[in-house]
């Protein structure tokens, strides 16, 4: 506890802060939520501004809660975007139209499902640079379910290691898995690639990694996905399950990817759920400017060095498949 606060809170409301402080004057909107939640958390951002900033740089800091637990109507024309406003959306999961347009207005978004351990999940590049907060804020979202994680998923395997067989890694190929979190997909790879390939996982939270190491034939590394450890043009298949829309730029990721990827080398882009029952489960909607939509993901992946050459996206999965182009 600081100063009464919780310590996570207090991390997450203290580096807002010193991002929004010296921005001025200032208005910051805090949205989403239930039950008080965004006038709490509003409150408890407030406290974290140095006197100063509180009287100068920030005219208000608000909690607008409707009926339905998202922006009032009334209130909609006050959340357009604008050099002295910033909106902060709270990610409760417990709605869906109404929490997609209030996070799709908000500069940043905080994942709210537990109140005492929120996790920054977007900031504006005006506001902050991803190197400030995107690594540590995806250890503290994914570190405290690495434990559980395969007992909550474990049903998923036979569909991971179906990925795998549309990837079509050979014998004797390197493989890697990106973001591969417990390693759902490595014991696949590694008997697709056999004794004489390798297998490389991927992920950036130590705690997950600690979960893979129980699966066998994979090396493991801890690393960031946007800045990849490795040498160019080695890879023959790329596996990424669920990392795309963690990323903070996905342009940036895709085109690391296609970096440690040899001409013609396979890059597949996997969920064990759809894109919409994902969402519906999460209490959102889907936006047509979303990264894995199927225009926006083809115009990104020729922009970073692939061709997409097969989409699937019902809901009992989402499956991409690209080459790496010449």
């Amino acid at each position: 506890m600081l100063g009464g606060v919780p310590e996570r809170i207090a991390e997450v409301t203290t580096f807002l802060a010193e991002v929004l402080a010296p921005r001025a004057p200032l208005t910051v909107i805090v949205d989403g939520g239930d039950h008080g939640a965004a006038a709490t958390f509003a409150a408890r951002l407030a406290a974290a501004f140095p006197p100063s900033a509180r009287a100068w740089n920030v005219d208000a800091v608000l909690g607008l809660t409707g009926p339905s637990g998202g922006v009032l109507d009334s209130a909609l024309n006050v959340l357009e975007p604008a050099a002295d406003r910033v909106i902060v959306y709270l990610r409760s999961g417990s709605r869906g139209g109404p929490a997609g347009e209030g996070e799709r207005r908000a500069q940043v978004v905080i994942d709210h499902q537990n109140p005492e351990w929120p996790v920054i999940r977007h900031v504006h590049p005006r506001l902050a640079d991803p190197s400030q907060w995107y690594l540590s804020e995806s250890r503290a979202f994914f570190a405290p379910k690495a434990a559980g994680w395969d007992q909550r998923f474990g049903d998923d395997l036979p569909a991971y290691a179906a990925a795998v067989d549309v990837a079509a890694p050979a014998p004797g190929d390197l493989a890697l898995d990106v973001g591969c979190g417990t390693g759902r997909a490595l014991p696949a790879l590694a008997t697709a690639v056999g004794p004489t390939g390798r297998v490389i996982g991927v992920d950036c939270t130590p705690e997950m990694l600690a979960q893979a190491r129980t699966r066998s034939g994979a090396d493991l590394l801890v690393a960031d996905a946007l800045h990849l450890p490795l040498p160019s043009a080695q890879a023959a298949v790329v596996f990424a399950a669920g990392l795309v829309h963690h990323l903070p730029d996905p342009a940036a990721g895709l085109a690391e990817l296609a970096r440690v990827t040899r001409p013609d080398g396979r890059l597949l882009l996997f969920h064990p759920s759809g894109r919409r029952a994902l969402a519906t489960r999460h209490g959102r909607t889907l936006g047509p400017d979303e990264p894995l939509n199927e225009d926006v993901l083809s115009g990104l992946l020729t922009k970073t060095g692939w061709n997409l050459t097969r989409y699937e996206d019902p809901d009992d999965h989402f499956l991409a498949l690209a080459v790496r182009t010449a």
